[in-house]
């Protein structure tokens, strides 16, 4: 099946002329695209998570899931450079390994953007529900969290998601201009944390650092298992290629957009985690046998019943500072959150939302799904259908579970880019490369290998999850993709 209907290079970038999108985004905002994508749920959030699987250890967590994330922006940058268009990882898969494997791909990057879409969803509802406790309108514990969570239905999880589909389907440039805005109130919330809780950091809350040690592989717990979990806070950088097709000077300003949004949000992270762990402490609970409790378990939330402490709080980041006698700062924290991962949501449906569009493009999905809207030239139709998904998603399920099986997705597509820019280098190796991936036979190798360790880390569920999903997959492909495909049918 590998390749199998390539789809040669040179009428990927013909196909996106006929039926292209507007060139209307430059370096700046596509670096402010990729922060805005990249700061959100993962530190707002799964700071709480990371510490549950790793203590204090989740320090080395962070570094590890960005230099994994590092090697796979090296591999993106060449080919986002070299074919400029929608699609991401599912239109380079398609021009180097064929229908089949592209089709895995796409498949797989639902559970990267919608699912993340959701979980980030779930992330913003729990600083949201703080905000509303702390002005005395709490929502009942029913409406607060999903079923899998202890409540019902997580009303503001839902809203959200279905409030900024509207907003993507009146447009692109509008929708830009707002996440600028949004991008500058995550960095000054999180510089405003760090300059409160790194100076209250303790020596004596970094003691035991490793409570869990590095972890085993699908176990889910340990360094490595919060490593797994944290890639989450780094996804996103890689939307940044969707909006290839929409940037001006794309061989110039996709490289800028990526790599840069990337360092900017490794300093923030490792600055957060160290005033989030030194200041309060982040020691996970066990149970009754010394074995941490998974996260987003029935165990831990009846373990967590009434205690202060980080692992068991849904806004941590606000939490750190009304521990620290910081409450109206926490507040801020929240409200921050509330205003700020809105703009993440955004860019998860966006992408989801490109890819679809190039994938129906192709002929592997209905054609329908690929119109634009005659006013606000977006294609309305299959935001509308994401945004009702991911609604759904949010409602139901709680962040961490929703997180993690959105990486099994992103890990599975990373490695898929890493291998086809190797294969790329040897079955056209004079290709005009405008972004080349420097040592390209050390950094691709280690991107796979990091990736996979990473997937192994996850839990036996997550990756139980990612099958079903591929094999879901694998139906569709063959009950129409595979028969519709203009490549196919030779349209």
């Amino acid at each position: 099946m590998l390749f199998w209907r390539v789809k040669p290079l040179d009428k990927i970038i013909e196909t996106a002329e006929k039926k292209a999108l507007k060139r209307q985004l430059g370096a700046f905002q596509l670096t402010m695209l990729g922060i805005g994508a990249i700061i959100g749920t993962g530190i707002f959030v799964l700071t709480a998570e990371a510490g549950q699987k790793a203590g204090p250890a989740m320090m080395i967590a962070f570094v590890i899931a960005a230099v994994v994330c590092a090697l796979a922006a090296l591999a993106y940058s060449e080919l986002a450079s070299m074919v400029p268009v929608s699609g991401s990882a599912y239109t380079y898969t398609y021009g180097v390994m064929g229908e089949a494997m592209a089709w895995t791909v796409g498949w797989a990057l639902v559970l990267e953007y919608a699912v993340a879409a959701g979980a980030v969803s779930v992330g913003w509802s729990g600083y949201m529900n703080g905000l509303l406790a702390s002005a005395g309108m709490e929502l009942p514990l029913a409406l607060r969290t999903g079923p899998m969570d202890g409540g019902a239905f997580n009303l503001l999880a839902f809203l959200i998601a279905l409030t900024v589909t509207a907003l993507l389907v009146i447009g692109t440039s509008k929708s830009a201009k707002v996440n600028a805005i949004l991008v500058l109130i995550k960095v000054v919330a999180l510089a405003a944390f760090i300059v409160i809780a790194v100076p209250a950091a303790k020596d004596v809350n970094f003691e035991p650092f490793f409570p869990t040690g590095w972890g085993s592989p699908l176990g889910g717990i340990g360094v490595l298992g919060a490593a797994a979990s944290i890639f989450f806070a780094y996804v996103g950088f890689d939307a940044v290629s969707t909006a290839a097709e929409e940037t001006e000077n794309p061989n110039r300003n996709i490289p800028i957009g990526l790599i840069g949004s990337l360092a900017v949000c490794t300093i923030f992270y490792m600055l957060v985690g160290y005033g989030a762990v030194g200041s309060i402490g982040a020691q996970p609970m066990f149970d009754a046998n010394g074995v941490a409790f998974h996260p987003g378990t029935p165990e831990l939330a009846a373990a967590c019943a009434g205690s202060e402490a980080l692992v068991c709080s849904k806004e941590p980041l606000a939490h750190v500072l009304k521990m620290l006698g910081f409450a109206g700062w926490g507040n801020a924290i929240g409200l921050a959150a509330a205003l700020a991962l809105p703009s993440v949501v955004l860019m998860m449906i966006y992408g989801q939302t490109r890819i679809f569009f190039t994938m129906s493009r192709d002929g592997l999905l209905p054609e329908s799904l690929s119109k634009v809207h005659p006013k606000f030239h977006t294609p309305h139709v299959i935001t509308m259908i994401t945004g009702v998904f991911v609604s759904l998603f949010a409602a139901m399920f709680p962040v961490g579970i929703l997180a993690d099986i959105s990486n099994s997705g992103t890990l599975f597509a990373f490695i898929a880019v890493a291998a086809a820019v190797m294969i790329l280098r040897v079955k056209d190796p004079d290709r005009r490369r405008p972004f080349k991936t420097p040592m390209v036979w050390v950094v691709c190798p280690l991107a796979i290998a990091g990736c996979l360790l990473l997937f192994l880390n996850l839990s036996m569920y997550t990756i139980g999850m990612f099958f079903g999903w591929a094999a879901i997959g694998a139906v569709v492909y063959v009950s129409y993709g595979y028969r519709r495909s203009h490549l196919a049918n030779g349209t």
